[in-house]
């Protein structure tokens, strides 16, 4: 399995890594298959890498690697606009110690090995299903039937009755999503694992959303200011964006699509509409990320207990602390929501979305 590993997989030749990928190919569950090459490219990392789909869901190829995850301490250190911005925000809550507040927040500096893996671009929300208007008044629900007809009236994009139901405006039809209610932890596990899938640790998912970096964030110590971001509208220097800040090439005939930053407003799995805000765009690794401080993505912590990462529910976005510390949980690679325990199963629901994996130290390479 050396090959597979991320230094000497970035050496690799083109063929020897198709014949990797139709190696892996041969092991995959059922209805799952390799469509070609893709290279991505974003924060400074580049990686041609192995495209897999099933039912329409596209999964990439995740060389392991042995690395340092977690964060104590700056490496190259914040510029002046971010020094300023933190030091502010940090000051009108009362925090003198700015590094020992970060420090706090994040994941504790360790060292790990990452096997290769195939992972799901996408997440799936695990609180909502989507069900067609036959099926939503079968669930008899007694506050349906007037909410759905008001809605079609009404103009609004969307309404939810609080871990009930949502109904989502998308091109002229309306959408409805129910509350997975009663699902368990236990039950998403072995569905999957019946299946032939896992669902990603946290040392795995800040591996793949940080590639290994040792700064606060996948791009550096400094915050990005320039970047478009969910709930904060267009910032105030929008046409500084560089259309090659992230760049996705076929290599193989796999479809990119149209171009990222330009693409029209579409509607993703969860239902909710899609722009081209940066932190959802795919990484170097063709991975895409929620960039929504009010989701967590599921991971598993070492002894398999929840351990939500890329939000904080919202906490700090509600605060009003400005686009740093809002975005703190979700931009940021190590950050761990310490107040997580407060929330009970169902409101965690809410917003908990999962990726699916297939780790391929678990197959029978022969």
């Amino acid at each position: 399995m050396e090959a597979l590993t991320k230094s000497v997989w970035q050496g690799l030749s083109e063929q020897d890594k198709q014949e990797w990928m139709q190696r892996i190919a041969l092991q995959l569950p059922e209805g799952m298959q390799y469509e070609g090459l893709q290279t991505f490219e974003r924060y400074g990392q580049r990686t041609q890498t192995g495209v897999f789909t099933q039912d329409e869901q596209r999964f990439v190829f995740v060389p392991g690697d042995q690395v340092t995850l977690g964060w104590e301490k700056w490496h190259h250190g914040m510029d002046k606009e971010t020094t300023a911005d933190l030091h502010e925000t940090a000051s009108s809550y009362g925090i003198e110690d700015v590094q020992s507040f970060l420090s706090g927040q994040m994941s504790p500096v360790r060292e790990v090995n990452i096997g290769p893996m195939l992972v799901e671009c996408e997440t799936i929300s695990l609180g909502w299903i989507e069900v067609t208007e036959e099926e939503a008044f079968a669930q008899e629900h007694d506050d349906f039937p007037k909410a759905l007809a008001e809605f079609k009236e009404s103009g609004l994009n969307e309404y939810e009755l609080h871990l009930e139901f949502k109904l989502i405006q998308d091109q002229g039809e309306v959408r409805i999503l129910w509350f997975n209610e009663g699902i368990e932890l236990e039950d998403i596990v072995k569905e999957e694992t019946a299946a032939g899938f896992s669902l990603l640790t946290e040392d795995e998912w800040e591996y793949i959303y940080g590639g290994g970096c040792r700064t606060l964030f996948p791009w550096g110590d400094s915050f990005d200011y320039t970047m478009r971001l969910r709930h904060l509208g267009i910032p105030k220097n929008q046409d500084q964006l560089d259309p090659s800040f992230v760049h996705s090439e076929t290599d193989t005939g796999v479809d990119t699509g149209t171009d990222a930053l330009t693409e029209p407003i579409e509607s993703s799995r969860d239902g909710e509409h899609h722009h081209p805000y940066d932190l959802e765009l795919p990484n170097f690794f063709g991975v895409q990320f929620a960039g929504d401080p009010y989701k967590y993505e599921l991971t598993l912590g070492a002894d398999g207990e929840v351990m939500p990462k890329g939000g904080d529910g919202g906490a700090l976005i509600c605060g009003g602390t400005g686009p740093l510390l809002s975005f703190l949980p979700s931009a940021s690679v190590f950050f761990r929501d310490v107040n997580v325990d407060e929330l009970d199963w169902e409101e965690l629901m809410d917003g908990l979305y999962y990726r699916r994996v297939i780790r391929v130290t678990d197959m029978k390479m022969d």
